[in-house]
């Protein structure tokens, strides 16, 4: 592979003396030329102006809001495009954005936005149009958005994402009806094979010998009733849609770019935008600059003129960034567990409860991680207590839904630390000596590694499993470490042998969030693993009226999940990050994501 030397840019420069001071440690003398204030860690001196430096992370996958679902990307996006609902930036809970307002029947089986005035970056007024293109695009088999399963909820939406079809009489052109939705068309898989063994079911005799239709576009249940209103049919009740829709993937993109410019509509100088900024500069793996946007329909709340987004990774290199004073707030995960305990006395230390967990999730389709007796025997042999007291900022886990986030939603344990168990699991699996006794000599760790993408705490991490796993299971599993971008798209494919490092941060404040993930067999799941009757429990939860009876129907839906265990769940985390005291308009809210229109610096020390 040949390799691309870049010209070195000021921020380059930067972040490598910021590594070169990285074995200085907290003290960082040498790095810093400014006195610091003993309240807070390192320089507190504001930038000039309106102007935000902000670490966001691994270098973006894309700025197409419907192509990427990390969280670096996310945080960007928000600068960039408004969605229907936007996150409250405290609480993280929906507010209006480009809806001013909505309502949906009686059972949340039908949902109606309407919109407020609103142009693009271009001028163009932003209508319903553009909410109905966004959908279907993100949805398109073509595209392949791994997101595209938050809108199965959508009617036909999953039908036409995964090319399915409907059976249609040829004489009276009538379409059969779902015998277990009859207000709905029946969908069948697009594929003959798959279809002729869905009709074998006894329920779907009527479908028999009828005509197959393919599941379009103008099918799926979104509908602009005039320029103004958004219309939203779902199959199924789903109380949460209004926090749904403030992620990205339902944010609105621009018709026009996209099909002037294809894939590189996201380019500066090609994107056009919603939101309150516009993108002025991107320079991969350096920064990206995004400017005040004049035609924002909510311009004068808007205070900043510019954020800057730095794509760092190393953990330690962020810090010697902060404390110099060249970035004003980094991202959540941060802080290194070696620093917590001393930064925790520092006011510009903010940990927060976080929406989120740590987990690894395993290919479960190829051997020897498809044997579920493999999955839980290396599930047992993880000291996850350890592991929590070893990051220092992190609560151990072995359920999958965070605990205590939400409220009334009941905790499910996993599999306790019992590395006995897991050998006898290992040996049963029939990696065992003629004696009957567990051999680790006969498990085949050429088969198994474990990836993770590039960040300072997950090699952390991943180290201290491996050294777990060598403790309590006689095995050394090796590590992989892989670029962000490269990580989730190997992920996605299932091209990764045996464990790969995961979390999610809500998308919205519901437990089905995390739920969610596993309900299809494609996109951000990456596991393998599908259970039909796990998916009938979600379904049901969001048919109860009743919030109890939902969490509980969750809840069993969970124990399905971690019985199976494709995943491995492992701690969550407070937030974690930093923010100098003149950076305002940002707090802790339990997505960790923030309207960037409600940021701003102050000039004043009084006001800190």
């Amino acid at each position: 592979m040949t390799t691309r030397h870049r010209r070195a840019t000021p921020f380059a420069a930067i972040v490598r003396h910021a590594a070169a001071c990285g074995a200085l440690a907290l003290s960082l003398s040498a790095c810093t030329t400014s006195l610091s204030h003993s309240e807070y860690f390192g320089k507190v001196d504001p930038p000039p102006g309106q102007t935000l430096r902000y670490v966001s992370g691994s270098e973006p996958e894309s700025l197409d809001p419907q192509i990427t679902t990390g969280q670096p990307e996310a945080r960007i996006l928000l600068a960039l495009f408004d969605g229907l609902t936007e996150y409250d930036p405290k609480t993280g809970e929906p507010i209006p954005a480009l809806a001013t307002h909505w309502e949906a029947n009686e059972d949340n089986s039908v949902f109606v936005f309407h919109l407020r005035p609103a142009r693009w970056s271009n001028g163009r007024p932003l209508t319903a149009e553009d909410f109905v293109y966004t959908i279907r695009r993100g949805l398109s088999p073509e595209l392949a958005a791994r997101a595209a399963y938050l809108a199965y909820y959508i009617q036909y939406a999953q039908g036409y994402n995964e090319g399915g079809v409907f059976a249609r009489d040829s004489r009276s052109g009538a379409f059969v009806m779902d015998p277990a939705n009859p207000a709905l068309r029946l969908v069948l898989p697009g594929d003959p094979a798959a279809r002729d063994k869905a009709l074998a079911a006894p329920a779907l005799a009527a479908a028999r010998g009828k005509t197959f239709v393919p599941v379009r576009a103008e099918d799926v249940g979104v509908d602009a009733l005039d320029a103004a209103t958004v219309r939203i049919r779902l199959t199924q009740p789903v109380p949460f849609l209004v926090a749904l829709v403030a992620n990205q993937f339902f944010r609105p993109v621009p018709r026009e770019a996209i099909e002037r410019w294809g894939d590189q509509w996201t380019r500066p100088g090609h994107m056009v935008t919603s939101g309150a900024f516009v993108l002025r500069d991107w320079r991969p793996y350096d920064r990206i600059v995004v400017t005040r946007s004049p035609t924002y329909w909510d311009a004068a709340t808007v205070k900043l003129d510019s954020i800057t987004f730095f794509p760092v990774e190393d953990a330690t290199t962020i810090m010697n960034l902060y404390k110099a004073g060249d970035v004003d707030a980094f991202l959540n995960r941060t802080v290194p567990a070696a620093w917590v305990d001393r930064l925790r006395g520092f006011k510009d230390y903010r940990d927060g409860p976080e929406a989120g967990n740590e987990y690894y999730q395993i290919n479960t389709t190829r051997p020897p991680m498809n044997d579920v007796r493999v999955r839980k025997a290396l599930n047992a042999a993880i000291d996850k207590g350890a592991l929590a007291g070893y990051l220092h900022m992190a609560t151990a886990e072995t359920s999958f839904v965070p605990a205590g986030i939400f409220p009334g939603y009941p905790v499910v344990p996993g599999d306790p630390f019992d590395p006995a168990k897991a050998r006898a699991l290992l040996a049963a699996a029939g990696y065992r000596n003629a004696a009957g006794a567990y051999d680790p000599s006969t498990f085949p760790v050429g088969k198994v590694e474990l990836s993770y993408n590039t960040l300072e705490l997950h090699r952390h991490v991943a180290e201290f499993v491996q050294a777990q796993w060598k403790q309590n299971l006689g095995i050394t599993i090796p590590l992989k470490n892989m670029e962000w971008k490269t990580f989730l798209d190997s992920r996605a494919r299932l091209d990764y042998n045996g464990i790969a490092r995961s979390g999610w941060i809500a998308d919205y404040l519901d437990p089905f969030t995390f739920l969610n993930v596993f309900a299809t067999p494609t996109g951000d799941n990456g596991t393998g693993w599908w259970d039909p009757a796990y998916v009938a429990l979600l379904n049901r939860a969001n048919r109860q009226s009743d919030p109890a009876a939902r969490d509980a129907l969750l809840a069993e839906a969970e124990a399905t999940l971690l019985a199976a265990q494709p995943v491995i769940p492992l701690f969550t985390t407070n937030t974690n990050w930093m923010k100098k005291p003149y950076v305002k308009g940002m707090y802790d809210n339990p997505l960790s994501m923030y309207a960037w229109k409600f940021a701003f610096i102050e000039h004043d020390p009084s006001r800190w």
